[in-house]
């Protein structure tokens, strides 16, 4: 059987790379590699003409170049979900600080060093009132974007006291269908800042969504004194736009997992370092989904989580001796074409399944023989056509004779 080679790109958790079976060769200096397991680093589609997939260990893809990818046939996953719990127990934990100003109380607590306990009692109870803070509950939260992290930050708003807002312009009725019934729907994010003490940003970064938090047509529509939290991306959110609506006080506070230049040191900003998914089950959880989709591609042309192509999955029965797959552009008349080529080669058709996203066409079609290298060339070479794959597959004990 054919072994594929594996590129691993930062430091990914053993918990997934123990699921690669004797079929795939894993190091993280591969040169020429058929997939790629990675989590933050940028990926240079360019030095890989091999690659056959990425898979990212998280649910951010903004580090790898999606469009190149798609034009060169190379399927790009994600793990949605696998660090959601993460990112939901760090929002709550940061706004938490933010209100009772924490960070500020351990600052205070650390430079009194130098003094006894009588003196150390005396200044606590001299000054704890600076410190004074608020409580969460009762409170309006505002999440926008409901996805797997946006849904767990909304239903946990519910356990702390919280009267939720949700919005998304295109929801995905999966997530949707776990969102608590308590969770008020706005109808538009106007309506769903307009109300909120807290507004929390859960969405991935891409050309449409950065400098979505920006002043008109977003913070112009906030209540003064709110607080603006982003753990989605960075450059989701205009800076200045938000330095301008923190002097004026149209916000309160900015929570946010991204440090920048503009952001640093300012009294109203709290900053952590980038930690969302920065937990030992997060990473454990992410590096096993991702291997798993990995390996599914690879083996036999599944494809689940993808963000660039089609999800579709289908089981070969034992009578089939090869798995073919076609990724087009989604164009009329694919189907057609593809199995007349295969049909004027005298191969026998068990299985025809098509799936497409609106952009891409996947084809996942099960022969009952050997496809040969000229019917895959023949079909590469027709228009619309990205790449053609042929998956031998073991037939009866023993493994079928491909390419």
């Amino acid at each position: 059987m054919k072994q594929f080679r594996i590129k691993t790109i930062n430091a990914i958790a053993h918990e997934g790379l123990a699921l690669f079976s004797e079929r795939f060769a894993v190091k993280p200096e591969e040169t020429n590699p058929e997939g790629i397991v990675v989590r933050s680093s940028k990926v240079d589609l360019s030095l890989f003409p091999k690659l056959l997939a990425v898979a990212r260990a998280g649910a951010g893809v903004n580090n790898i170049p999606v469009d190149e990818a798609t034009e060169k046939g190379i399927c790009v996953f994600n793990t949605p979900g696998a660090n959601a719990n993460a990112v939901v127990e760090l929002v709550y934990t940061s706004l938490g600080i933010w209100l009772r100003n924490v960070d500020k109380s351990i600052e205070f607590c650390n430079q009194l060093t130098e003094m006894n306990d009588e003196e150390i009692n005396r200044e606590v109870e001299a000054r704890k009132k600076i410190f004074k803070g608020e409580e969460m509950i009762g409170k309006t939260l505002a999440v926008i974007g409901l996805g797997k992290i946006g849904v767990g930050v909304a239903n946990a708003g519910l356990k702390h006291g919280l009267r939720v807002l949700g919005f998304d312009p295109f929801p995905a009725l999966d997530n949707i269908h776990h969102l608590s019934p308590g969770v008020t729907l706005a109808r538009s994010r106007k309506e769903a800042v307009s109300q909120a003490d807290f507004v929390t940003l859960h969405m991935p970064l891409n050309k449409n969504t950065k400098g979505y938090a920006t002043e008109k047509d977003f913070l112009e529509f906030f209540k003064d004194g709110a607080v603006l939290i982003n753990y989605s991306r960075g450059p989701i959110v205009d800076e200045d736009a938000v330095l301008a609506a923190l002097d004026s006080g149209r916000l309160n506070g900015h929570i946010s997992d991204f440090p920048s230049v503009k952001f640093l040191g300012h009294e109203k900003i709290l900053l952590t370092p980038h930690l969302g998914a920065s937990t030992a089950e997060s990473e454990d959880n992410c590096a096993i989904m991702a291997v798993r989709e990995l390996k599914g591609y690879l083996e036999y042309g599944n494809i689940v989580h993808s963000v660039n192509f089609p999800n579709i999955e289908t089981i070969p029965t034992v009578d089939v001796h090869t798995r073919l797959t076609v990724i087009n552009r989604d164009q009329p008349g694919m189907i057609g074409l593809i199995s007349n080529i295969l049909g004027s080669s005298n191969i026998n058709i068990i299985n025809y399944t098509n799936k497409s996203n609106g952009t891409v066409g996947y084809n996942i079609i099960d022969c009952a023989g050997p496809v040969a290298e000229d019917v895959q060339a023949k079909i590469k070479e027709q228009e619309g056509v990205l790449r053609v794959r042929i998956i031998p597959l073991e037939i009866r004990g023993k493994s079928s004779q491909g390419v």
